[in-house]
């Protein structure tokens, strides 16, 4: 990642003009807003949005990634858990350390290697390295994760996303004993200020809602359901501290002194149990859950054991 600083020294109408003119053309209008809206874009150490003006004076600070320079992703014979699959969609329950699509040093082994092995007929929208992605889940994240055959079902599955029709709820268990029995926490996410390889709660960045519902109390610990209503990058996992109650397991949002029943994880204790989408072709209701991994179980199953005593 490239880290570019300037300081406007005239008016600009949007940001996304002013970036293309400060980075010399490196960004086109419509990649630099992109870089806006990914919160890759600060003004005076704040996200923006791509229509708002830059005055003179300004501090404009720009993240530009290195050049992505990769060949079409490969076919892998890598075991897929494939939970419903038709013509028009697969639905797979990723496991844990599983890396959704190639990026520049993970190239092989990922999902999309994966599912290209398993059934080769996926949507071209996303290009040759995200094939049929609609949405994704993190490396150390388990749960279901909804891919598009074809360039139909991809923009019928898109659009449920975008508005808000496609359920996907979670598993997560945090430190501590959540008070409320149920709650949303509306806080805006964009990358975090102080460190821009992290996502935080930012006045001004994306909007963000979660919805969470207390399933279990274990005193130290808590399991609770989440819903994304919106679906930012980390955002439960950040949301969750925020409320300060990280995820057991979490390397980057977690506590620093973690409880001794975390060691069974790997990652965050984060599963994507239940996701409802509209069948792209016959318009049909589709639920479909996938139980929790072994280390989330054991987690659980820890959790429990030392409460009763």
């Amino acid at each position: 990642m490239e880290y570019l600083s300037f300081t406007a020294e005239k008016d600009y109408a949007r940001a996304d003009v002013a970036v293309t003119e400060l980075t010399g053309g490196r960004l086109s209008r419509s990649a630099a807003a992109e870089r806006i809206k990914s919160g890759d874009v600060t003004v005076d150490g704040k996200p923006v949005k791509p229509g708002r003006p830059i005055r003179a004076g300004e501090v404009v600070d720009v993240e530009i990634p290195e050049p992505v320079v990769l060949t079409d992703a490969e076919p892998e014979d890598i075991p897929l858990d494939v939970v419903f699959e038709d013509a028009d969609v697969i639905v797979v329950n990723k496991p844990r350390g599983l890396t959704v699509h190639p990026a520049p040093g993970n190239e092989r082994g990922t999902l999309v290697n994966a599912l290209l092995f398993h059934c080769r007929d996926l949507s071209g929208i996303n290009g040759t390295l995200r094939p049929g992605i609609v949405h994704r889940i993190d490396k150390d994240t388990t749960g279901l994760l909804i891919v598009a055959k074809n360039d139909e079902a991809h923009r019928s599955l898109a659009d449920q996303i975008r508005r808000k029709e496609c359920s996907r709820v979670y598993l997560a268990v945090v430190e501590g004993n959540i008070r409320e029995d149920s709650g949303v926490v509306d806080a805006p996410i964009a990358r975090d200020p102080r460190d821009r390889k992290r996502m935080a709660v930012v006045p001004g960045g994306r909007d963000a809602r979660t919805h969470y519902e207390v399933l279990e109390r274990f005193g130290r610990a808590t399991l609770v359901r989440c819903r994304l209503e919106t679906g930012r990058t980390h955002q439960i996992r950040v949301h969750m501290k925020h409320l300060g109650h990280p995820l057991l397991g979490d390397p980057v949002y977690g506590s620093r002194r973690p409880l001794p029943e975390a060691h069974v994880l790997s990652g965050q204790a984060l599963h994507a149990v239940s996701l409802t989408f509209t069948h792209p072709r016959d318009g049909r209701r589709v639920t479909v859950t996938a139980p929790p991994d072994p280390e989330m179980e054991s987690l659980l199953a820890l959790l429990r054991a030392r409460a009763s005593v």
